[in-house]
């Protein structure tokens, strides 16, 4: 290697060091590779004496089956793509898993993403569509009753209310409670639940109930980025035929695998989806004017379902908040340095005022660009 390679061989690896995270992973295999995807787990809802919901009575659908079918899809996809990412089920078969030991095995493993699986239903048969749920406080009495529904699963269990801090599923303020639990991911657990939706819509044709959050059990208790998926209304005719048949949840499968692919890229600052619409509504930097090829570095401090006003007072203190919006998502950022040594004092500062998962980002004439690619353009200017 001459001079100029390794000194650009240098700069790959530093970026790849402090590669895109809005979170502190636990300690991969790797030292010092946080942000790489080691472990994944994937929760089939419900099962054994715990059927979930029911479909229509015309095909005896039932959500343990049709959730644990679309879990080992899923992991199958992954696995064949991602050899050494490690998939682990909370469970394999028909069998009852209580909601806090699902959570327990995904902490216990380590995992770096947790994935459950549902399917909704309705006393009416008209509604139908997609959403995927981040733990918070719900926004609807719709979003309240679904969580309801899927955390009542603790019935079945001996000791519950010893078991969840008290909660009881039918207590409206009982599930108040349980969604203001502390998630430091939800700003990871947002971005995954938004491409999941992305790819219902984009790729299976399948109507978009959008990103949503509420208080479930069974991502309250875990301590990664966690979504919950409903993939459709078993109570609706047409939703049941397709996801009660082999086709429909391959495709569902299919689907949240791209997204998940998505997300690893985009966690792991292996590319950036660029342009998108984040890119095409983010406002140039005022130093891009200076020249077409200025390398400008942020670091992102948060990411929001719902707009934050971009003011000091609404982030800790911290001054010269930016908002980008786009894909359903706001983004804040702050700091326009012209290198990555002077972005990493600004994100030290930024994990000092408590944004732990503060990540670095980069911007190329105002568009964001992928960070190892900044660092080699960085030098060059």
């Amino acid at each position: 290697m001459n001079g100029s390679s390794v000194g650009v061989f240098r700069a790959v690896l530093l970026a790849a060091a402090l590669a895109l995270s809005a979170r502190t992973m636990p300690q991969g295999p790797v030292q010092g590779d946080v942000n790489r995807i080691h472990t994944v787990v994937l929760d089939a809802g419900h099962g054994g004496k715990d059927p979930g919901n029911l479909g229509t009575g015309r095909f005896k659908t039932t959500e343990k089956h049709v959730s644990l079918n679309v879990a080992k899809l899923l992991g199958k996809y992954i696995t064949q793509a991602y050899p050494d990412v490690k998939v682990v089920y909370t469970r394999e078969d028909d069998r009852f898993i209580e909601l806090k030991e699902r959570c327990n095995i995904a902490n216990r493993a380590k995992a770096d993403v947790f994935i459950s699986i549902h399917c909704n239903a309705n006393d009416s048969k008209d509604p139908h569509g997609c959403e995927t749920y981040a733990m918070g406080l719900h926004k609807t009495e719709a979003n309240m009753r679904v969580a309801q529904k899927e955390n009542e699963a603790i019935l079945l269990e001996d000791g519950h209310e010893l078991k969840y801090d008290g909660y009881d599923p039918k207590d409206p303020e009982s599930i108040i409670a349980l969604s203001l639990r502390q998630n430091i991911h939800l700003d990871h657990s947002l971005l995954l639940s938004s491409l999941i939706q992305k790819q219902f819509k984009e790729r299976v044709g399948r109507p978009d109930r959008g990103v949503k959050q509420a208080g479930f059990i069974v991502i309250s208790y875990t301590t990664m980025p966690s979504v919950l998926i409903e993939l459709g209304f078993l109570t609706n005719a047409t939703e049941e035929d397709f996801l009660q048949g082999a086709e429909g949840q391959d495709y569902m499968a299919s689907a949240i695998y791209r997204a998940f692919k998505e997300y690893k890229n985009t966690v792991e600052g292996v590319e950036i989806a660029a342009p998108t619409p984040v890119v095409e509504e983010e406002k140039p930097a005022p130093e891009a004017n200076a020249g077409k090829d200025a390398v400008r570095f942020k670091v992102q401090i948060s990411t929001s379902s719902k707009r934050i006003e971009p003011v000091a007072k609404n982030f800790k203190g911290l001054e010269g908040v930016e908002e980008q919006q786009g894909a359903g998502l706001f983004r804040y950022t702050v700091g326009n340095a012209s290198s990555l040594e002077e972005a990493r004092g600004i994100q030290r500062t930024c994990r000092d005022k408590g944004f732990d998962g503060a990540f670095i980002v980069a911007f190329r004439a105002g568009v964001r660009i992928d960070l190892a690619e900044a660092v080699k353009l960085a030098q060059a200017q």
